[in-house]
């Protein structure tokens, strides 16, 4: 069996951080423009003067100028998926993907600002919801993949063949909308708690069955 819990990947080189700090101002300096001009007003050569690159370093990073304003941190999903794919073989797989998700909140309230933002400028444009869903998906179905790769690594005995495919993917999805809850729960009651701690509340829920709540 491998061992997918003794090596943790190595950090970014410092090529790598550059790109990832570049792509991240790009597409803050995109969201910071929308929220004050509206999505329809700003250009990509707007975007770049405020990100203090090129245009063509923008289309380096963005396909076309809407992904700009729905893709923010897009390494975060790399390091959730690497973390499920380090996770001890004995830990529940709800617990595996709940640990993966909070570590990447911690600190999170940081950048709530530009949370909140985002969330408007796709509350005004709704012609990015549907780039925003695709963009979704697209990570939902890759951490299914990683959850397949852990419990492909950690089995200790014959698998069963029902509802192989269908476990990981009804996982992720889970864990995906639980995350989405909790974010929006956290921006609409703002100050009361931090993120983390709403996360971490949805998720015991989750584990209980949701049973009805007390009245």
């Amino acid at each position: 069996m491998q061992d997918v819990a003794k090596t943790r990947t190595s950090a970014p080189g410092l090529r790598e951080r550059k790109k990832q700090a570049t792509r991240r101002a790009i597409a803050e300096a995109a969201v910071r423009l929308a929220a004050e001009h509206g999505v329809e007003n700003v250009t990509v050569e707007a975007i770049s003067e405020a990100a203090g690159v090129s245009p063509r370093t923008f289309f380096n990073y963005f396909p076309s100028h809407d992904d700009a304003f729905v893709l923010v941190d897009e390494e975060v999903g790399e390091r959730i998926r690497e973390s499920v794919r380090r996770a001890p073989a004995d830990r529940p797989p709800l617990d595996v993907v709940r640990d993966a998700l909070v570590t990447e909140l911690d600190g999170f309230e940081a950048r709530q600002e530009l949370w909140e933002l985002q969330c408007r400028v796709l509350q005004r444009s709704p012609h990015l919801v549907h780039r925003g869903l695709k963009a979704h998906v697209t990570e939902e179905r890759a951490l299914a993949a990683a959850l397949t790769d852990w419990l492909e690594a950690t089995e200790r005995g014959p698998r069963e063949p029902s509802g192989t495919d269908v476990f990981p993917r009804l996982l992720a999805a889970v864990a995906q909308t639980a995350l989405r809850v909790a974010v929006e729960h956290w921006c609409d009651h703002p100050g009361e708690n931090v993120l983390a701690d709403t996360f971490q509340e949805v998720f015991a829920q989750l584990a209980q069955g949701l049973p009805r709540p007390p009245a």
